[in-house]
């Protein structure tokens, strides 16, 4: 099986090297790659890596994912979550090859309470949610044979993320507000890429499992709990902080007014994901956890 990987460095691309290095010929190609185009602002550089490796697979771990800047740039988010998308699935389609592609919570408007099933209506509430629903829509519009994961709230010890912030803000200031009243679930850029092999070895065997899924850890949180959970484990390994987790303040998302609006709902019912793949998906803490514990480890 030959592997095509796009965004091999960032956070969830890094992982997906390890993780789909033992299923086949895995070629991993960043938008600075030169033998191969790895650039998705070069959609006839990358419909012609495609042809010339005519892969059996192509994993798009590839994204524009400044949610606030694309706000002023949105013709950049479109040509890469959702232009660069449609070459991707259209080359694979003449291929007859897979596609493997991820999209996010934010393609809805965030009301209600009530975890989102694959079935909910859409309703993007900023251009990056609306650019990462166009890529959705035109790889289902391709006829391509592919996989497509909404997620939530990644994190990766490896690159900044949330978590890495609010360490390093709690020991810089004297005080600290997160906002509480939006939910979802943080998920691992490794928990990703591991359900990503597992269900590329499963369409082998069940091509019929093709589709849209929504994949996030178990359980929810706010943000204002996740970061009490992250200075609480940064406390328990010795961290000084300069605001305990105690002394934590938690703000409304209108306090904290942002170019983009987020939507206060991202939670994602995964059980179609885990009866289809026969999975079971672990607590977000274990995950941040595990997180902490090599990012203090680095930085001790």
């Amino acid at each position: 099986m030959k592997i095509l990987l796009l965004g091999k460095n960032g956070q969830v691309g890094w992982e997906l090297q390890r993780s789909l290095a033992p299923l086949g010929e895995l070629l991993a190609l960043d938008s600075k790659s030169t033998a191969y185009c790895g650039d998705l602002n070069d959609l006839q550089g990358i419909a012609a890596t495609i042809r010339s490796f005519a892969p059996n697979v192509i994993v798009n771990a590839a994204a524009y994912t400044s949610v606030d800047k694309a706000e002023s740039e949105p013709e950049q988010a479109q040509r890469i979550n959702a232009e660069a998308v449609a070459v991707l699935a259209q080359e694979a389609h003449k291929l007859g090859a897979w596609l493997l592609h991820y999209s996010t919570d934010y393609v809805f408007d965030g009301s209600g309470a009530m975890p989102w099933q694959e079935t909910a209506a859409v309703g993007p509430l900023s251009v990056y949610g609306a650019s990462k629903l166009a890529g959705e829509q035109a790889i289902q519009a391709s006829g391509c044979r592919h996989l497509i994961f909404r997620t939530s709230w990644v994190y990766a010890a490896r690159g900044n993320n949330f978590a890495k912030t609010m360490l390093r803000l709690a020991q810089e200031r004297d005080s600290l507000n997160v906002i509480a009243d939006q939910f979802g679930a943080p998920t691992g850029a490794e928990l990703l890429a591991d359900v990503t092999a597992h269900a590329l070895r499963s369409i082998q065997q069940q091509p019929e499992l093709a589709g849209l899924y929504h994949l996030a850890a178990a359980g929810e949180t706010n943000w204002y709990n996740y970061a009490r959970f992250v200075l609480e484990q940064a406390e328990a390994a010795g961290v000084t902080l300069k605001v305990a987790p105690s002394q934590l303040g938690s703000i409304a998302t209108s306090a904290y007014p942002t170019a983009a609006k987020r939507p206060l709902n991202s939670r994602l019912n995964t059980e179609k994901l885990q009866h289809a793949f026969a999975l079971q998906l672990p607590d977000w803490q274990t995950g941040v956890a595990r997180m902490l514990i090599e990012v203090l480890e680095k930085s001790a």
